[in-house]
């Protein structure tokens, strides 16, 4: 479970250094309102993102199986989060992060991390899908400038909650969030290897203070960031809340493990390497164990930011150490300007993730799978959506492993 980083630092030179710098600022842009933006959806205050893009970041490129792995916040938590917060609070939000990085550890210690290849793919993509879905629910009300603070957690109340807001939208807000929108795409077309993302939102957000629009900002919303991160604290570890967040915990670590592994396995086939798949989950582990002792999310790889890195030129860990070192300066120095980013250009954005996530690309590929995988994609998808993550997890992998088992053969008489 060696890390990667002391494997790349033999023979590292100053022309790998400036590299790799290069690429961990344009990932730290890309990262900051997209963690900012995670934050918000999951329900929790907007530093939260900060604090794990930069903790849980660094220590993921610290310790990590891959060379170019970028961790921090990602959008499949969102689901899982908000309904944390919803049912046990911020403090059970923190618990089950913890109790999810120490699964993550043993799963390591363990050697478990190739065993993520069990899971099938067709109920990886349900789940994909149907986060997918419900994060651009949750990002409705803010792309329209709906008059709803709380959102309820379950899709079909959410549904009616912004139905039944529609007389409160905004024009302006829906003019900001899709200038946003078309800014980003048209960055990521004409020059993908900038850092596209934040010039987009931060030209967004500028408007509404130049023309002075009736647009709700981050600031304006959640009040000041903070301009450091806060001191380490553990959070609260009575058996009954250990116990109230344990199924929690386990999807936590189950989607933190998925989720970085495949994001390693994309990353080997940018730039041809192969990654240790217990070492990421070593790394994953301690990453949200120290989130979840600073007040932050659960943390992954994530793939966008991952693939962003390797596109900027990043090709060792250190890209990955720059990138929160970055984000931990400008929270330093510049936690005003990030206040001042409009909700709904960070809806737009969220949206977009959304869209990515559910790879339009593979769609065709999917219509044409076998029925089976159809059936399981449609299962997980609705569990994921109408239910419960953890729900739609469990039953959409055993149907999967028990589709999978071969037929007994009959016996002979």
């Amino acid at each position: 479970m060696k890390p990667k980083l002391l494997t790349t630092l033999k023979g590292y030179t100053g022309a790998a250094l400036l590299a790799d710098s290069l690429a961990g600022v344009t990932v730290a842009m890309v990262a900051l309102p997209l963690s900012i933006a995670i934050a918000i959806a999951s329900g929790v205050p907007p530093s939260a993102g900060i604090v794990t893009a930069i903790v849980g970041g660094f220590v993921i490129s610290l310790l990590g199986g891959s060379r170019v792995q970028i961790g921090g916040p990602t959008g499949a938590f969102i689901v899982i989060v908000y309904g944390i917060v919803e049912a046990h609070g911020a403090a059970g939000l923190l618990t089950a992060t913890l109790l999810a990085g120490i699964i993550l550890l043993l799963a390591a210690v363990l050697r478990l991390g190739r065993l993520v290849a069990m899971v099938p793919e067709p109920v990886v993509d349900g789940f994909t899908l149907g986060i997918a879905i419900v994060i651009a629910a949750s990002q409705l009300a803010d792309l329209l400038g709906l008059a709803v603070r709380k959102l309820p957690a379950d899709f079909l109340p959410k549904l009616a909650a912004l139905w039944a807001a529609r007389d409160s939208a905004s024009l302006a807000a829906l003019g900001i969030g899709v200038a946003a929108m078309v800014l980003i795409i048209g960055f990521r077309r004409a020059a993908p290897r900038a850092p596209g993302l934040v010039v987009a939102v931060a030209l967004a957000s500028g408007a509404v203070a130049w023309f002075g629009l009736p647009v709700a900002t981050v600031v304006s919303r959640y009040g000041a960031l903070a301009a450091s991160l806060p001191m380490p604290a553990l959070p609260v570890l009575e058996l009954a809340s250990l116990a109230a967040v344990a199924p929690s915990a386990f999807v936590i670590a189950f989607l933190a493990g998925i989720e970085s592994l495949l994001s390693a396995r994309v990353a080997d086939r940018m730039i041809g390497g192969a990654h240790r798949p217990d070492a990421e989950l070593l790394a994953q582990g301690a990453a949200n164990v120290a989130s979840a002792l600073f007040g932050g999310l659960p943390a992954t790889g994530a793939i966008a930011r991952t693939a962003t890195n390797v596109r900027a030129g990043g090709r060792t860990p250190v890209a990955g150490l720059v990138h929160a070192i970055v984000i931990l300066a400008v929270m330093a120095v510049a936690a005003p300007l990030a206040g001042a980013l409009a909700l709904p250009a960070l809806a737009g954005l969220l949206l977009l993730t959304a869209w990515n996530m559910s790879e339009p690309g593979r769609w065709r590929e999917r219509l044409a799978a076998p029925v089976r995988d159809k059936v399981l994609i449609a299962l997980t998808l609705l569990l994921t959506v109408l239910a419960d993550l953890t729900v739609a997890i469990v039953v959409g992998t055993l149907a999967g492993l028990l589709w999978r088992a071969p037929q007994a053969e009959p016996r002979a008489r």
